[in-house]
């Protein structure tokens, strides 16, 4: 199919009396293989929030070696920031830096607006710093957690996002980080969790809000996944134990959950906007 276009809408098309049909027969025929290219994501630019280390960082590499310069936004992880970059640019691409606070738009519009520049061009959104406090129930969520936890891990999306609109153009795609807890819930991540189903409904509703000008959003949400988030959270006990309770009875690498970011925002999901990927540990979550 030529790109930018429809055969469909070009032709009539031609009906078969028998099931369950002849391809060879077809016109306009289906296309069955896309072109074979080297790199799926060659020339692009991806912004990525919590890019330095975990998840983003493995999103950040991956993206990397198939092409993609990429702009990291993170809080002050300078150290692994820098480690991230070092290996971005091993394979041959480039990387900027941002260090600052994405509870702040202002902060959030410059750092977008710095991405743009350096580069030339912003194909690319991924939404998945976060942070997370357990407590034992409701009662301990005080007022000032509540608004840092939504501040940083929704909120930001929105000032991102808004930021990016202008630079963002038909192919563009932004992929959000949900999480499994968003369809399970979690009795000691309440705020957290509640963020997280409001990201799930945000790519939905932000999918069908941008599908005429031929932005696609989606989402991946993670199962217990191995991060700095993680020991940054529970006690030694529970860090001990992190993600033995999935189906598959381990946490997750980094590693194994960035191919879902590359396939969101590579031509190979082009029929998909508005979903979510589930690479959780065989979890069930029917959503």
């Amino acid at each position: 199919m030529q790109k930018g276009k429809d055969k469909r809408k070009l032709q009539p098309m031609k009906t078969q009396k028998t099931q369950p049909g002849l391809e060879f027969k077809m016109d306009p025929k289906p296309d069955f293989e896309r072109s074979k290219l080297k790199y799926k994501l060659f020339s692009k630019t991806a912004l990525i929030t919590g890019g330095d280390s975990g998840i983003g960082r493995a999103v950040a590499l991956a993206f990397s070696k198939e092409g993609c310069d990429v702009g990291i936004i993170y809080l002050n992880e300078h150290k692994d920031a820098k480690k991230t970059r070092s290996e971005i640019e091993s394979e041959g691409r480039k990387c900027l830096l941002i260090a600052g606070d994405i509870r702040d738009e202002k902060f959030c519009k410059k750092a977008v607006e710095k991405i743009k520049k350096y580069f030339g061009r912003l194909d690319i959104i991924v939404n998945n710093a976060a942070v997370q406090f357990p407590k034992e129930d409701i009662t301990k969520i005080s007022k000032q957690q509540l608004y840092k936890t939504f501040e940083t891990n929704i909120f930001s999306y929105f000032y991102i996002i808004k930021a990016a609109m202008k630079f963002l153009k038909k192919g563009s795609v932004i992929i959000n980080t949900t999480s499994v807890t968003a369809y399970r819930g979690s009795p000691e991540l309440i705020d957290y969790s509640s963020t997280k189903g409001a990201i799930v409904s945000f790519t939905r509703s932000l999918s069908a809000s941008l599908s005429k000008k031929g932005i696609r959003v989606n989402a991946v949400a993670p199962g217990p996944v191995w991060t700095p988030l993680i020991p940054a959270s529970f006690d030694a006990k529970k860090v001990s134990t992190f993600g033995s309770d999935a189906p598959l009875g381990r946490a997750g690498q980094p590693e194994e959950i960035a191919p879902c970011y590359v396939f969101l925002a590579s031509e190979d999901s082009s029929y998909m906007s508005g979903q979510v990927l589930h690479p959780n540990g065989g979890e069930i979550v029917n959503g």
